[in-house]
């Protein structure tokens, strides 16, 4: 049997029903088996602040440290507030990339899926992402690209995900399994 990877999912929106939770939950159940997609939440982490951190850093702080660390790989699971990163993924990401030297994030495999009921599907969120993960030396996936618009449309009165975007993410939670397997072989 081949390796099964451990990703570590982090979910941009905190709402219980946020279409880019239900995406998260939908890549889940189209991932092959040599994925685990672990949603990681970020809600309790507080404000990053250096005064805190350190030996006695915050139990949350810890938590999320030692989820990231654990995972082979780094999926990111977004909307776009305001044509940026929202403000609990970007906390998110100050927390496991600190402190300084100690990344959770360096060298794991990662991608990035963008969705937002608007057109540009949260074009700018997507790119603010990379940009932070470029610094943080983590190799991320190129194709396929995802910002999903019209997001709201992804899934049926019952939650159920709709057969329009079934093809698409199917597509891309695959090209991950592939680019996991091969940047995250000698973790």
């Amino acid at each position: 049997m081949s390796k099964v990877y451990t990703v570590a999912v982090l979910v941009g929106s905190l709402r219980k029903a946020s279409n880019n939770r239900k995406l998260a939950l939908a890549l889940s159940d189209l991932a092959p088996e040599s994925l685990k997609l672990d949603i990681v939440e970020i809600g309790d982490l507080p404000l990053y602040n250096e005064d805190i951190d350190g030996p006695s850093a915050p139990a949350p702080y810890v938590r999320f440290r030692e989820q990231l660390n654990a995972a082979d790989a780094v999926l990111f699971v977004s909307p776009e507030y305001n044509r940026s990163i929202p403000a609990p993924l970007k906390n998110a990401i100050d927390v496991g990339s600190r402190p300084y030297g100690q990344s959770a994030f360096s060298g794991k495999p990662g991608a990035v899926l963008t969705a937002s009921p608007g057109a540009m599907g949260g074009f700018g969120a997507n790119h603010h992402i990379r940009q932070c993960m470029v610094f943080l030396d983590v190799p991320l996936m190129q194709q396929p690209e995802a910002y999903l618009g019209g997001a709201a449309s992804f899934f049926g009165e019952q939650g159920q995900l709709s057969d329009g975007i079934r093809p698409f993410l199917q597509k891309f939670i695959d090209a991950y399994a592939g680019w996991v397997e091969r940047h995250a072989g000698g973790r």
